[in-house]
């Protein structure tokens, strides 16, 4: 909350106590039957029509810092959708690269490298990053989805991952796709 919030609350708080202090006052001289004075019927309909656009001004206050906030969140992933949708097309680059660099014609694979690497920093340039995620790591729910279980080849590799199926992502702070991965058991 900023300063100026910060004394926006203040004041209101502060008025809004020294109005309820002079509106129960006057409901005390009411109720004594005594009658209020025109001077003093004003002072309360003032106090009302004050504490009125005082708690109009503070609900708008918190209809902009929560509308501002929820914009935020809007453009933080509002590419989600598109990104999510490339992902299974970087998939493809990174399988047409690996039987690209088998082949003799090294012209062809060094332009689809480029229009890969392109691709991927774009991407990234967007916000997306991959989890590193490696044979021999300990498997985590939170993080990994665990495709299969297969008898671990030693001891050592029970409870972690044998293979990586298909890689993971994330967008700031959220995972957008997990990492697909088989475990030991």
């Amino acid at each position: 909350m900023s300063d100026k919030e910060n004394t926006l609350d203040g004041e209101f708080m502060e008025d809004e106590r020294l109005e309820d202090e002079t509106i129960a006052q006057e409901q005390g001289k009411e109720n004594e039957g005594e009658e209020l004075s025109e001077e003093d019927t004003l002072r309360v309909e003032l106090a009302k029509e004050k504490d009125k656009f005082l708690r109009l001004f503070a609900e708008f206050e918190n209809y902009k810092r929560r509308t501002s906030k929820e914009r935020m969140e809007l453009f933080k992933t509002a590419g989600q959708e598109v990104i999510v949708s490339l992902l299974p097309v970087l998939d493809d680059f990174e399988r047409a690269m690996k039987e690209l660099a088998k082949s003799d014609d090294k012209e062809v694979f060094k332009g689809i490298e480029l229009i890969y690497v392109k691709l991927r920093e774009t991407l990234k340039s967007k916000g997306l990053q991959m989890l590193e995620v490696n044979a021999g790591d300990v498997f985590d729910a939170e993080i990994h989805e665990a495709i299969t279980q297969i008898p671990a080849p030693n001891k050592k590799m029970k409870g972690k991952i044998i293979d990586v199926i298909e890689k993971g992502f994330s967008l700031g702070d959220r995972i957008i796709r997990h990492p697909k991965v088989v475990v030991g058991n």
